[in-house]
């Protein structure tokens, strides 16, 4: 059979999980569109308009394979100015300018932009547009609307409004309020849940769900009118006819003045930025670790953007959230973009009205949160534990942002990034006279694959092009060193640069060391600290936690051995499906046996990106084997196992053993080799034990109970089930 052909069959027998997938995204898309465009004050369609066209020009012209295109949260405050300076039709024509401007840096090739912002700047950056949406939208969340001059203001007045919605004695301002209150503490604390049933449906939906809901109970059970005051519910959501014969050109009137440039300039800026780092992000979850056309991505972005602008819509970015939702539900292709996008175009089409059963403060507490998980104080405990230098430029960022403006707040982060550098290096010369010349020479050394690339004077943002050109001209599944020996200073941006370059090799079967930094010291024990050429190091010590107290007695009870140190090198897991679209920190607490065939261990991992990423601790066990055995999943069956099948998820039934297969859930692609490894023997096992997740890798087992740290008796008993299994399926 031709390429052509497999390819064409790959893509129809991926169909039905993009479908699948799709369908999910437009979930968190419909609510999340509809609360942006309110956020921005444009009509509440134009969040959806920019879904829909981003959906549909993206997944056929762009160069991305997994990304989600649609209205992003960063463009909220630059929007939200453009309109209130521009007016809306202006604002439209702003748009189209600013896609217009984001084609032809696609086709200049510009996509390496990012690059020269420092991480910490651009981080500042993100935080200050988090504060700005959750400064503005707090207030109608509890129901409660003021105008006032800048951020900071809007900042200052959250005390006084909660006081005001403590003593709220309108009816209709208490129910809006609640709405809002619940709505937040749902998006707060679903994520803690961890229930596949539950999570099956996004966070957001079950908002736009329950408020549907309570409006109809009134309506339909208690007779009464919604006790949510009207103008703090959804309203001015056309039908598909409304929105084509009620279409108004944008008007450029205003394309001659300086501050229609101004604005098409910032959310040009906040656009690619946001695209171009939510691309990159996307990159290291794809399954099949396949890099994205960032160019081409940036001209199908262009395009969607322009015609978002003239259908009435917000600008077309990247999204990091949805994409990284979109990965999870097992999406691999682009199709999958297009069918969200088909969803949301049915959601409009069908349940128009039905949206406007929602209320404003339940959606405004999406984007509260949103905002807040953007400028939490989890963001700021990482940058400082980076370095304290990265504080100041996260801040000096961050607070210029908030008072100026976007494109003043990241020259300023760029700037102090700079004077910081000097300052650390006690040097200006050391920039000036290097900052030209090339620092980088790479060549593949003989009768191996290995390429070494030496890096000499400095490495910062500033000149970390060079290095990435390198770097991207060598296949992932190769050998490759880099050596910073010659380096007098190491940035922060580099530093974390080469650790997702680290991990990219890993999952693609290459493999990345970074050498050389041996006599480099750091104010901090963070892997993306900044490194400067000193002569003596630091050292840092660490105590056990009462946990690993824990787990050393039990390690001397059971005659195991044990270790707290946290290990990053877990190559014996990268071949589990399981971790596939899941990025692993590091392990820690292993108990191991004698042999080291058992090797129980506590692990942290990170599922999606960005402001969608969510780290989740959890306990395990890593059986291996003496004898080859087929790859497969083996899970507990449910409703929701039972969904997967029409997903195109196949269970494989074992024969003679009705009860097993309609109690268990096992995949794998070798069906014939699995059904004669699924024995009399190994049926029982299962069928007379308590339930696990178990997965081979074909030479391996990893075993675990819920995502979760398992408490000791569950280890004990974990580790019993283990031992048990072992000497079954080696019999």
């Amino acid at each position: 059979m031709s390429p052509k052909k497999n390819k064409i069959k790959d893509f129809l027998s991926a169909l039905p999980k993009n479908i699948f997938s799709g369908f999910v995204v437009s979930l968190i898309a419909l609510p999340l569109g509809l609360g942006l465009a309110m956020a921005s004050e444009a009509p509440p369609i134009a969040g959806i308009i920019a879904a829909v066209v981003g959906g549909i020009v993206v997944s056929i012209f762009g160069g991305s394979h997994v990304t989600i295109a649609g209205p992003g949260n960063g463009l909220v405050g630059v929007l939200l100015v453009a309109i209130s300076t521009l007016g809306l039709e202006s604002a439209f024509a702003a748009i189209i300018c600013s896609g217009i401007l984001i084609l032809l840096l696609g086709f200049f090739r510009m996509g390496k932009l990012a690059d020269f912002f420092p991480s910490s700047a651009i981080q500042g950056m993100l935080a200050a547009i988090g504060l700005i949406i959750l400064g503005k939208q707090f207030h109608i969340m509890l129901a409660h609307k003021i105008k006032r001059e800048g951020t900071l203001d809007y900042l200052f007045e959250i005390p006084f409004t909660i006081n005001d919605a403590i003593h709220y004695e309108n009816k209709g301002l208490i129910f809006a309020s609640l709405a809002g209150i619940i709505s937040l503490t749902i998006m707060m604390f679903y994520s803690k849940i961890r229930n596949k049933y539950l999570q099956l449906i996004p966070a957001p939906m079950w908002i736009v769900l329950l408020s549907i809901g309570f409006s109809y109970y009134f309506e339909l059970v208690v007779h009464e009118t919604n006790p949510i005051a009207k103008e703090y519910m959804i309203s001015g959501i056309p039908s598909i006819q409304t929105i084509i014969s009620d279409m108004q050109l944008p008007n450029f009137t205003s394309i001659g003045s300086f501050s229609f440039w101004l604005s098409v300039l910032a959310i040009t800026l906040i656009a690619s930025i946001e695209s171009l780092l939510s691309i990159k992000a996307v990159d290291k979850l794809d399954p099949e670790k396949r890099r994205s056309n960032v160019n081409k991505d940036l001209k199908a972005l262009g395009l969607a953007t322009i015609g978002s602008g003239f259908l009435g819509g917000l600008n077309v970015v990247t999204v990091i959230a949805r994409s990284s939702v979109n990965v999870n539900n097992g999406a691999s292709n682009k199709s999958s973009n297009f069918f969200h996008a088909t969803f949301l175009v049915l959601f409009i089409v069908l349940f128009s009205t039905q949206l406007t059963r929602i209320p404003l403060p339940a959606l405004m507490a999406i984007l509260v949160y949103t905002g807040y998980k953007l400028a939490s104080p989890n963001v700021i405990k990482k940058i400082f534990s980076i370095g304290k230098e990265q504080l100041i430029i996260f801040f000096v960022t961050l607070l210029v942002t908030l008072k100026v403006g976007l494109i003043t707040g990241i020259l300023a982060g760029v700037i102090t990034t700079l004077i910081i550098h000097v300052v650390i290096n006690k040097t200006l010369s050391l920039f000036v006279r290097n900052v030209m010349k090339p620092n980088v020479l790479m060549y593949q050394e003989q009768g191996n694959n290995n390429f070494y690339i030496s890096v000499k004077h400095f490495c910062s943002f500033l000149n970390y092009y060079k290095l990435k050109e390198k770097l991207d001209a060598v296949t992932e599944d190769k050998d490759v060193i880099v050596d910073f020996s010659l380096c007098s200073f190491v940035d922060h941006t580099v530093m974390e640069n080469m650790h997702n370059y680290q991990e990219l090799f890993k999952k693609r079967g290459g493999h990345f060391d970074v050498i050389g930094l041996d006599m480099h010291d750091t104010d901090s024990e963070h892997p993306f600290a900044l490194r400067r050429l000193l002569p003596v190091p630091n050292i840092i010590k660490n105590n056990l936690t009462r946990r690993q107290t824990s787990m050393e007695a039990l390690a001397e009870d059971y005659d195991l051995n044990y270790t707290s140190e946290k290990q990053k090198e877990v190559g014996f897991l990268n071949h589990f499906l399981f971790f596939n679209t899941k990025n692993i920190n590091h392990i820690y607490n292993q108990l191991s046996d004698n042999n080291n065939d058992l090797n129980l261990f506590d692990l942290e991992f990170s599922e999606g990106e960005f402001i969608a990423k969510e780290v989740v601790r959890s306990t395990m066990l890593h059986i291996q084997l003496n004898r080859t055995i087929p790859e497969f999943t083996l899970d507990r069956e449910g409703f929701l196992e039972k969904v997967y099948t029409f997903a195109g998820f196949k269970d494989i039934p074992i024969q003679n053993h009705s009860d097993f297969s309609n109690r268990f859930y096992l995949l794998g692609d070798n069906e014939e080799a699995i059904t004669a490894f699924f024995d009399d023997d190994l049926v029982h096992f299962f069928e007379s034990n308590p339930y696990y997740h178990i997965e081979s890798n074909g030479e391996s087992l990893l075993i675990f109970g819920k995502e979760r740290l398992a408490s000791i008796k569950e280890i004990k008993a974990l580790f019993d089930f283990g031992k048990r299994l072992k000497g079954v399926v080696e019999d």
